[in-house]
């Protein structure tokens, strides 16, 4: 069985650019660039994201300036702020979100 690498950037991180993972990863800092994940990005509460986010699900729950792209889910928390469009398989949408931007949902968009 393989097993799923997870990486992590810390609140105390500021990275300029591109980031790409072919695991999953969880970001707790700020990203000015794309991030392209080969599994789930979840972008926790306090992260800030100014561009666009791919990965195979996707976990909001901090704030991104940007579009997002999810081959499978995207789950919005409540403390989500989202200025872009979303597509994805799947959606769910906490009460509380902030949401600007279009929204694509569908069995063939993550496709």
């Amino acid at each position: 069985m393989e097993e799923k690498t997870v990486s992590s950037i810390g609140a105390d991180v500021e990275i300029t650019g591109t980031v790409t993972s072919g695991g999953s990863l969880h970001l707790a800092g700020k990203l000015d660039g794309t991030l392209a994940c080969g599994g789930d990005a979840v972008l926790l509460e306090g992260s800030v994201v100014k561009g666009d986010v791919n990965a195979e699900s996707v976990g909001l729950a901090g704030k991104i300036d940007g579009n997002v792209t999810a081959r499978n889910r995207i789950a919005m928390k409540s403390s989500a702020i989202v200025n872009g469009d979303i597509k994805a398989k799947s959606l769910s949408v906490e009460d509380g979100v902030t949401f600007v931007g279009r929204c694509e949902v569908g069995p063939a968009v993550g496709a």
